[in-house]
C-alpha cells in the first residue's frame, strides 16, 4: 500500500534534538524511494563519496556493501540527511534534500525513515514497550501503546513487554530496535550492520525477522553490511569500494 506523510508533533531524538516527527499514513508515495546522483562527499581534505548514483525503488531491499573505509556508512548518513553532500543531489521520498534546512530534514527523517543501528541505542531506563511506544505517543499516534505491544508481538516479544534492556540478551535488543524502527511505518529502513554484536545464529534469526517485517509492511529496506552472505538475501547488492560504486 502506497504510504505518505502527513501529521506531526514535536518530540526528542536520541541525541537529545528537538523536532518534529512525521507519521507515514496511506495515500500516495513516489515508487522511486532513493534518487541519488552523482552524490559526492568531502570531510576536510579527504574525499569519501566520490561521484555515487543510486536508484531504488518502493518496496526494494538492497545490501550496500563494502569493506572499512568504504564510504557505505557515509552514503547512509547521506541518504538519512544525518550527513550534507557535497555535490549532487539527493532525493529520498519524493523530498531534495539539497533543498531542505536543518529542521527540514529533520521533519523529513523522523517517521518516515526508520533507522536500526548495531548498537541497538535502546534507552536503558525504559521497558521494551516504552522504548517503542513513548515516540510513537510524542508523535500523536492514535493508541502508541497498542502500537507498540502489536510491534513487538511481530517480533517474537509479547513475553518481555515490561523488560528493560539490561534484562534481555543482545538479539532480544535488536529485535526492540527493529520493532522501533517500524512502528512508524516509515516507507524506507536503513540498518546498518544489524547484527555486528550478535553471534552467528543469533544474527541469522534477527535478519530473518528483518526481511520478514520489511515484505509485510511493504517497506523498501537498505542493508549496510561487509557481510557477503547478509547481502546475497537483498534483492540487490551494490559494492562500494574508494567512495565510489565498484
Amino acid at each position: 500500500m502506497a504510504q505518505s506523510i502527513t501529521a506531526a508533533m514535536r518530540v526528542t531524538d536520541l541525541a537529545g534534538n528537538k523536532g518534529v516527527f512525521l507519521m507515514a499514513t496511506d495515500t500516495e508515495q513516489p515508487s522511486m524511494v532513493i534518487d541519488a546522483r552523482d552524490v559526492t562527499l568531502t570531510l576536510g581534505e579527504t574525499a569519501v563519496l566520490r561521484g555515487i548514483d543510486l536508484r531504488v525503488q518502493r518496496g526494494e531491499s538492497v545490501a550496500l556493501l563494502g569493506s572499512s573505509g568504504s564510504g557505505k556508512s557515509s552514503l547512509m548518513a547521506v541518504l538519512t540527511g544525518l550527513e550534507r553532500a557535497s555535490g549532487g543531489s539527493v532525493i529520498v521520498n519524493g523530498l531534495d534534500f539539497g533543498k531542505l534546512g536543518e529542521d527540514e530534514l529533520a521533519r523529513a527523517r523522523r517517521g518516515r525513515i526508520g533507522i536500526v543501528l548495531q548498537a541497538f541505542h535502546l534507552l536503558p531506563t525504559m521497558t521494551a514497550r516504552e522504548n517503542v511506544a513513548v515516540p510513537l505517543e510524542l508523535a500523536g499516534v492514535a493508541d502508541a501503546w497498542g502500537r507498540a505491544k502489536a510491534e513487538l508481538a511481530a517480533v517474537g516479544l509479547s513475553h518481555r513487554l515490561d523488560h528493560y534492556p539490561a534484562q534481555m540478551s543482545g538479539g532480544e535488543q535488536q529485535r526492540v530496535a527493529i520493532a522501533r524502527a517500524l512502528a512508524p511505518r516509515p516507507p524506507v529502513v536503513f540498518a546498518d550492520e544489524p547484527t555486528g554484536n550478535l553471534d552467528t545464529a543469533t544474527g541469522a534469526a534477527v535478519m530473518d525477522l528483518l526481511f520478514a517485517r520489511q515484505e509485510a509492511l511493504a517497506a523498501t529496506l537498505v542493508v549496510i553490511t561487509h557481510d557477503h552472505a547478509m547481502a546475497a538475501r537483498c534483492d540487490r547488492v551494490v559494492t562500494l569500494a574508494d567512495g565510489r560504486i565498484a
